[in-house]
Parts: C-alpha cells; sequence; structure tokens
C-alpha cells in the first residue's frame, strides 16, 4: 500500500468503528471502486489497535470506576452502578462472540458481497431512522437493566452480517428501548471494547499463522491516524448527537448503499 492508502484506510476504519454507517461498506469501496489490494490481516491488527486505544483513553473514568467497583462489588448483594455497567458490558458481549464462533466463517465466505453490504446499508439505515424517531428518549444508563443488556447484546451479534453496523444497530436496539442517544451511545461504545479487542486477538492469531511479511512503518501509521481518527470521532459524535440525532447518518447510509447497489448492477 502506498502511503496515501494507509492513511485513507486507517482514517475510515477509525471513523466508522464509532459512527453508525457501516464500517464493511466504507472497506469494500476502495478495493471494489479504486482496485486497492487487500490491507492485509497486519494492517487489519494494527488499526484495531488505534481504534481500542482511542475507545479506551476517551472513556479510562468510567472504564476505571467500572473495574474498581467490579472488584470490590462485582460478586456481592451490594451492586454499585459502576459494577452493574462492568456486568452488562461483559454480559452484552456474549452474544456476539457466540455467533461470531458459530457463523463468522460462513459469513465470510457467504456475505461479504457488494450486494449484501448495499442492502444491510440500507435497511438498518431505515430501521436506525425509525427507532430515532419512535423512541422517547428518556432512560440514561442508570435505568439500564439485565433485559435491555440482552436485547442490545443480541442486536450486536447481528453486526456480524456485513453493512449491519456494530454501533448502528446496538444505538438502534438502544433507542427502541427508550434510552436518549447520548446514552445509547456511550453503552454502544462501551461494549465495543472487548468486542474489537477480541477481533484484535483474532487477527493477531491468524497473522501469527499466515507468516504474512509486516512492513513495520505502514502498521504504525496505520494504527497512529486509526487512532486520532477514532479519538475524534468518539469526541465530536458524543458532543452533538443529542442536537442532530440520527438522521443525518440515515441519510449518508442511504447514498452509500444506492452507490453500492450501482456499482452493483451497473
Amino acid at each position: 500500500m502506498t502511503l496515501f492508502e494507509i492513511i485513507i484506510l486507517a482514517i475510515v476504519q477509525g471513523v466508522t468503528e464509532f459512527l453508525p454507517i457501516s464500517s464493511s461498506a466504507h472497506l469494500i469501496l476502495p478495493a471494489e471502486l479504486l482496485g486497492w489490494v487487500s490491507q492485509g490481516l497486519a494492517f487489519d491488527v494494527a488499526v484495531h489497535v488505534g481504534s481500542l486505544l482511542a475507545v479506551i483513553i476517551y472513556f479510562r473514568h468510567d472504564i476505571s470506576n467500572m473495574v474498581v467497583a467490579w472488584l470490590h462489588h462485582g460478586f456481592s448483594s451490594n451492586q454499585t452502578q459502576d459494577s452493574k455497567l462492568a456486568w452488562f458490558v461483559a454480559i452484552g458481549t456474549i452474544p456476539a462472540v457466540i455467533a461470531g464462533f458459530m457463523f463468522k466463517d460462513w459469513i465470510e465466505l457467504n456475505a461479504r458481497t457488494a450486494l449484501v453490504i448495499a442492502c444491510t446499508t440500507i435497511i438498518f439505515g431505515l430501521l436506525l431512522w425509525y427507532a430515532d424517531r419512535a423512541a422517547q428518549h428518556r432512560k440514561s444508563l442508570t435505568a439500564l437493566t439485565l433485559k435491555d443488556t440482552v436485547i442490545i447484546g443480541l442486536a450486536q451479534a447481528m453486526a456480524l452480517i456485513p453493512g449491519t453496523s456494530r454501533s448502528g444497530i446496538t444505538m438502534t436496539a438502544a433507542l427502541m428501548l427508550g434510552f436518549e442517544r447520548e446514552s445509547a451511545a456511550r453503552f454502544s461504545f462501551l461494549l465495543s471494547i472487548p468486542v474489537i479487542l477480541g477481533a484484535g486477538a483474532l487477527a493477531t492469531t491468524e497473522l501469527v499463522a499466515s507468516n504474512e511479511s509486516v512492513d513495520w512503518s505502514a502498521l504504525m501509521y496505520g494504527a497512529a491516524f486509526s487512532f486520532v481518527s477514532a479519538y475524534l470521532c468518539i469526541f465530536l459524535f458524543l458532543s452533538f448527537i443529542a442536537r442532530i440525532g440520527m438522521l443525518p447518518f440515515v441519510l449518508y447510509r442511504l447514498g452509500l448503499g444506492a452507490v453500492l447497489l450501482w456499482f452493483v448492477f451497473a
């Protein structure tokens, strides 16, 4: 990859990891429309590391409070809000882990196509629009229950389908459950931490087994630009989402899906 391709792909990964616009749809475009080569496992690991560091650093205080509270109260009957949230993040990750082990290989072979990604980008974009319009936007994270967590976790498992968008489908589920936009986004971002960590670990294992040659400068640039773009994305999204709503992202998804459909059928 050229330095330009490295920078663009890293920024795309960092931004689309957290915005409800589907990273799969964006990562397929350079390869399909511009003829760029696949970034490879090593680069995939690097950009995941950058995104993971961004979300951990941004939510460092929340994570610290959750870990400390869980260590003190995690197995007691006297649960605090932070210890419960730590449990909810762990529980909400379980459906995605199970679905990943069961269906990842099948999805990679059969569903990672431009047509599937175009359709899911549009369909789940419209679902996000409906959830945002119909939601009451009243509940904060303090009102999160085990039932809410399981529903959002099951929704996150659906993000294995390319084009769905992990952040998009988890925010959609949270909005339908009546959560405020910012609370829906914050829980979605917290849920991303174990998922990104797991995806990065899996990619690292595959990389070690593949004997793929490593361009260390490309990895450093990829991790750095992914980190910066992901951190700015989280900060700006949480700053403005309560005011702007989900409609701009829905319209963007519809346009992106239309471009992909044009590519497939033209």
